[in-house]
């Protein structure tokens, strides 16, 4: 990079364009030595068990952290969990969350304010049952008859024909019509049972007539010196196709779902932000990279996988470790039976068989020459 002293050019490309924008020419030599030697305290030591140091800094102040586990988004209905819950769902990778939710943010005009109810209700999501006033099983003809309430339908925006079309295609051999003061269900095929007509009313409760697939709730707040809308509920890969959204800030709290659609850089960045947030949120103080290295464990094989006996400690190399942490017999047996070979590579293994363990000075591997006496 032009400009910076030859000295310097070890350091990160990042750390470099950062100081060379914000320091003074005069003054860049000066700030850079600054910078280095920040940077080379902040090495970590060949050896140094960085995974023990990062286990007991989150594990330490996990401990403190207090027990009201929900935290209200503005709300009593729209609850968010938090504290040690949320640490352990994101860590353990559980696919079905407490509280799903997404902060959803807007483009200009909109995110000063303009039609915010609006959009909020489009992506709320509105099932038949929320509109209906009666839903009737006809079993002479066997259909189902549903009664909309016009005083809902005009809240919603929506008309009598709008709400067929929406519901059209959406259940399979099932064909919709509208009469004059019903909306008509009727099975395709004629010889269905009673049961299958029982079984379809409940199915047509849930459809969806408007809004976003799995977004129960909507709230518009303001947020800085902008509105963005929280839901409960997460659908983004569908919020993201909206000409309003600004996609490149709008984030759901579910990680599977972020590393389905957006890939595994962003789930592991999720997992950091989500573990962050807790953490800063209780007034905790953690280094960052320990969360780092966490998410880095979690999701270097491709795909998410939580520190369960069931993720990362499955995928462990050496027989040993794996026995250690849960289900030791199981381990052993499927070992003998394959023939696997462990190499005590690692530390859990080494402490178990009573041997220096390969870490810190433990790594240095010694071999002196006696000499010979004459």
């Amino acid at each position: 990079m032009a400009d910076i002293p030859k000295e310097f050019e070890y350091l990160p490309q990042g750390v470099l364009s950062r100081v060379k924008g914000e320091a003074p020419a005069s003054k860049l030599k000066a700030v850079l030595g600054k910078v280095s030697e920040e940077f080379n305290n902040m090495q970590v030591s060949p050896g140094e068990s960085v995974g023990l140091v990062a286990a007991e800094s989150i594990g330490e102040p996990s401990t403190q952290m207090t027990l009201n586990t929900f935290h209200f988004a503005g709300v009593a209905e729209m609850n968010i969990t938090m504290g040690l819950p949320r640490i352990i769902e994101v860590l353990d990778g559980r696919k079905n969350i407490t509280t799903p939710m997404m902060d959803i943010y807007l483009e200009k005009p909109y995110s000063q304010g303009q039609d915010i109810k609006k959009i909020a209700l489009s992506i709320k999501e509105t099932l038949l049952r929320d509109v209906a006033s009666e839903i009737t099983i006809n079993l002479a003809d066997s259909r189902i008859e549903v009664i909309p309430d016009d005083a809902k339908l005009a809240e919603i925006g929506m008309t009598k024909p709008g709400v067929v079309s929406a519901l059209k295609g959406q259940i399979k051999g099932v064909s919709v019509d509208l009469r004059k003061e019903f909306i008509s269900f009727r099975l395709k095929k004629k010889e269905e049972g009673v049961n299958a007509i029982f079984k379809m009313k409940e199915k047509i409760k849930t459809l969806v007539i408007k809004g976003v697939k799995g977004i129960s709730q909507v709230l518009p707040v303001k947020r800085g010196n902008e509105f963005i809308i929280i839901t409960a509920g997460t659908n983004l890969k569908k919020i993201l196709q909206m000409p309003m959204v600004d996609v490149t800030r709008t984030v759901s709290n579910d990680i599977f779902e972020i590393e389905a659609v957006l890939g595994i850089e962003a789930a592991r960045q999720a997992i950091i932000n989500e573990v962050y947030k807790v953490i800063e949120n209780q007034g905790l103080n953690v280094d960052i990279r320990h969360m780092m290295l966490v998410a880095d464990t979690m999701c270097n094989s491709g795909v998410i996988r939580g520190i369960t006996r069931y993720g990362t400690v499955k995928e462990k190399v050496s027989v040993l470790a794996r026995a250690s942490f849960e289900t030791p017999i199981k381990h052993l047996i499927d070992a003998s039976l394959h023939g696997e070979t462990d190499y005590l590579n690692s530390v859990v293994e080494n402490v178990m068989i009573n041997q220096p363990v390969p870490v810190g000075t433990g790594m240095v591997k010694l071999a002196m020459k006696e000499e010979q006496k004459k």
